[in-house]
């Protein structure tokens, strides 16, 4: 009885410390979905001008979408954590598009991103990996990694990350985890040499960006935010 007692009062500790997002992996109760509300990205895409193709595009419901095939995303150690890495990941987001102006690259077809040293993911000649999505998504091998881990032969078809907003955002979340995760706990500007690497032209911009969001989830940004 005192054993099944204990372990009653065991699992009511864990329940009332998940409600109060005192267990790792929960942000305090809330689902990325409740951190990442329609006014959270309409603060982003209403910034764009009406002529932007990505307004016609870029929609919460596909980023939702996209989540359930990557359900870690913002699941971190800690609440702060957590939000942390969703500010940082609608910052990048918000620069590499101009607030989800652009799907596609600017002048991204006459670009040449075919690395024929990749024999894993050999270029399709008809095709061009310019960048494309939410994180704008370049080159052969990252295309063919891409579609491998979302079940897409996206090396032949590298066009449906910028009409599928779902494969889209998958693209988005599949580069975050596979490429930016793993520094995410080393600083935003970890997170800036991950991506960009180091590009100095760039870094304000999203700092700036990731600050404010920070700021709107109500966590601090935490150090080391330049690369």
């Amino acid at each position: 009885m005192v054993a099944l007692s204990v372990k009653k009062n065991l699992l009511i500790l864990v329940l009332v410390g998940i409600l109060a997002g005192f267990v790792p992996g929960y942000v305090k109760g809330q689902s990325v979905a409740d951190i990442v509300t329609q006014d959270f990205f309409n603060g982003i895409i209403n910034q764009a001008d009406a002529s932007c193709a990505g307004k016609n595009f870029y929609t919460r419901a596909g980023f939702l979408n996209a989540l359930n095939s990557y359900n870690q995303f913002g699941n971190l150690g800690s609440a702060d954590d957590s939000k942390r890495e969703i500010a940082a990941f609608f910052a990048h987001v918000t620069h590499e598009t101009g607030h989800f102006c652009y799907i596609e690259e600017i002048n991204g077809a006459s670009q040449d991103y075919c690395d024929e040293t990749n024999t894993q993911y050999p270029c399709n000649p008809n095709k061009k990996y310019f960048g494309r999505g939410p994180l704008q998504l370049t080159w052969n091998y990252n295309y063919g990694a891409a579609g491998t881990s979302i079940g897409i032969d996206l090396l032949n078809s590298p066009e449906t990350v910028a009409t599928d907003v779902t494969v889209s955002f998958k693209t988005a979340l599949w580069f975050w985890m596979t490429n930016v995760r793993p520094v995410v706990s080393q600083g935003f500007g970890a997170t800036i040499r991950a991506i960009n690497g180091g590009n100095s032209g760039a870094v304000q911009a999203r700092v700036q960006y990731y600050t404010q969001y920070c700021n709107q989830l109500g966590v601090a940004p935490g150090d080391n935010l330049t690369c």
